[in-house]
């Protein structure tokens, strides 16, 4: 999969993809990421790519030619989609995150300053994404969020499937509780059911830990994820939790 990030920090990227996954999944090629910058393609001597609004208010807005120029720079690959951070975008989550994970390109493009000159999200016709609802000083950092997310769902980059499958969010549901040693700590000790070596018995208690840990977190995820097709296992899960 290929990721071209239209930056005007594209050290921020390229330093992030010195480290733990990301690196490895470039190493083992399954992953291309291409910073862009639109200095670079600005006509302006000074290398502006901002300007005042129209208007009037406060603060610089990036301007429409050297964005709209570094996109169309972007060799694009038939199953490509282009994104770009705003505050104002549909906030990305997991379900996001396996859908963008099925295309061979990724264009992002991060914003910075005020924020965008509206013609950039028109003539992009970009899908416009946020990770919160919070404002940052430049899309870089939910653009390396958005990466990260969607490179550990691709193919050979965990190295096993379950990895991720387990996951927080993966199927609606938040992650069961985790130990390793030692078995007891500061009074503190690892359920017996762990211990026992009956698996069918572990991996019910999982699930029903991921009920209930999903019920008193996230109340607001439980009742979605009771509202769809639930599997057999899960039916059986759910009239356990419902007897505690």
């Amino acid at each position: 999969m290929r990721f071209d990030v239209l930056s005007l920090f594209p050290d921020m990227i390229r330093e992030a993809c010195n480290y733990s996954i990301i690196k490895r999944a470039l190493n083992d090629l399954i992953i291309e990421i291409n910073p862009v910058n639109p200095r670079d393609y600005t006509l302006d001597k000074h290398r502006k790519v901002d300007d005042t609004p129209y208007g009037g208010g406060a603060g610089m807005l990036l301007a429409c030619q050297p964005y709209i120029d570094a996109l169309k720079s972007i060799p694009k690959l038939k199953n490509s989609k282009t994104i770009i951070m705003t505050p104002q975008g549909e906030c990305f989550n997991q379900s996001m995150a396996k859908e963008f994970s099925k295309f061979e390109q990724l264009i992002i493009i991060c914003g910075h300053y005020e924020g965008f000159d509206e013609r950039i999200i028109q003539l992009s016709e970009a899908q416009e994404i946020s990770i919160g609802d919070f404002v940052m000083t430049g899309g870089e950092l939910p653009a390396l969020c958005i990466i990260d997310s969607v490179i550990r769902l691709l193919q050979g980059v965990l190295g096993d499937d379950e990895s991720f499958e387990n996951d927080s969010h993966y199927d609606g549901l938040l992650e069961h509780p985790h130990y390793t040693k030692p078995r007891e700590y500061e009074g503190l000790c690892v359920p017996e059911i762990l211990l026992n070596g009956n698996h069918e018995k572990i991996r019910e208690w999982r699930r029903l830990q991921q009920f209930i840990v999903t019920k008193n977190k996230r109340p607001d995820l439980f009742e979605k994820f009771l509202g769809t097709e639930l599997s057999d296992f899960d039916k059986k899960i759910l009239k356990i939790f419902n007897e505690i």
